[in-house]
């Protein structure tokens, strides 16, 4: 079964300390380790920038210039698609990734099969 693991974090989160949470190193490690598993089918790492289509009250497309966007609180820093038995172990791989630790968290979605 494929999963999603998005790697989440919180801005101006206290328990990043001043560093922002886990170092790039942990992250190039995690990513040796889980590419040479062989479960990776595909990942990617997210820039800061970003823009934003919604509907506003008026029912208008709105397309909002690139960050920083103050209002928003959590973020996608990256993600993979892996490709695992069950949810068990897409949860096993989510716990050895630095980006469960203090300050963020991985969110762990199954593919739909269409």
């Amino acid at each position: 079964m494929k999963y999603a693991l998005l790697l989440m974090g919180h801005v101006d989160d206290p328990a990043c300390g001043e560093d922002g949470g886990a170092k790039p190193e942990e992250f190039f490690a995690f990513d040796q380790e889980i590419t040479a598993a062989g479960v990776v089918v595909s990942s990617f790492a997210l820039e800061d920038e970003r823009v934003v289509v919604h509907t506003d009250e008026s029912g208008e497309r709105v397309v909002a210039a690139s960050g920083p966007f103050a209002e928003v609180q959590e973020f996608v820093g990256g993600g993979y698609i892996i490709d695992v038995p069950d949810v068990d172990e897409a949860i096993s791989w989510a716990r050895r990734s630095p980006g469960s630790a203090p300050g963020g968290h991985v969110e762990i979605r199954p593919l739909a099969p269409y």
